[in-house]
């Protein structure tokens, strides 16, 4: 379905891009620019779990939600890794790697639909923790201070940052490797 809750909540994940890049162009002080972004980041990967949660729970599953479900995630990894990469939170390499794999895979699931192979590179339990630390990494750089007085947020978070990266590539070898068997029986 194109607009039930769960879909509803993807899409305003992709309505709040803008929103989490906008903040950083307000007459505000750093930190509070800081707080806003982190805060609005942390809202909106929230998200990310309640829609699957709720099309479950609601049996409002579909192939159009299944699809942008993780359209809007790339986005807003993206958008975030882009944005920490303009404020030098980021090193050019984990956000090209982190970037580039989503790229790829999304090319490589599409080409595996298009040959009818798509259960080949089906969503792995991988690639939803490597989306998990993404998704905790990202509000620590956005952060970018002491939180709690105790917790360096920069640190915690190119710590992870890297964490995810590595995963990334990690996914994205799992990914191909189960698709390969498909691509060398059609590219014959």
């Amino acid at each position: 379905m194109f607009f039930n809750l769960p879909t509803l909540l993807t899409w305003a994940r992709i309505v709040a891009i803008p929103l989490i890049i906008g903040v950083f162009y307000l007459p505000a002080a750093p930190a509070m620019q800081n707080l806003i972004a982190t805060v609005l980041f942390v809202a909106v990967a929230i998200t990310d779990w309640a829609d699957g949660w709720l099309a479950r729970r609601l049996n409002q599953t579909s192939s159009f939600g299944a699809f942008l479900d993780p359209v809007a995630d790339k986005f807003l990894i993206c958008a975030a890794l882009l944005v920490l990469l303009s404020l030098r939170r980021i090193d050019a390499i984990a956000a090209f790697i982190i970037i580039g794999r989503e790229i790829a895979i999304s090319a490589l699931r599409e080409w595996m639909a298009q040959i009818g192979a798509s259960r080949s590179v089906a969503v792995h339990m991988l690639g939803k923790i490597k989306t998990a630390t993404q998704m905790v990494a990202i509000p620590f750089l956005l952060f970018h201070g002491s939180l709690f007085g105790v917790i360096d947020t920069l640190r915690w978070g190119t710590v992870l940052i890297w964490i995810a990266a590595v995963l990334t590539i990690w996914s994205m070898v799992y990914y191909l490797q189960k698709a390969l068997p498909e691509i060398r029986a059609k590219v014959r």
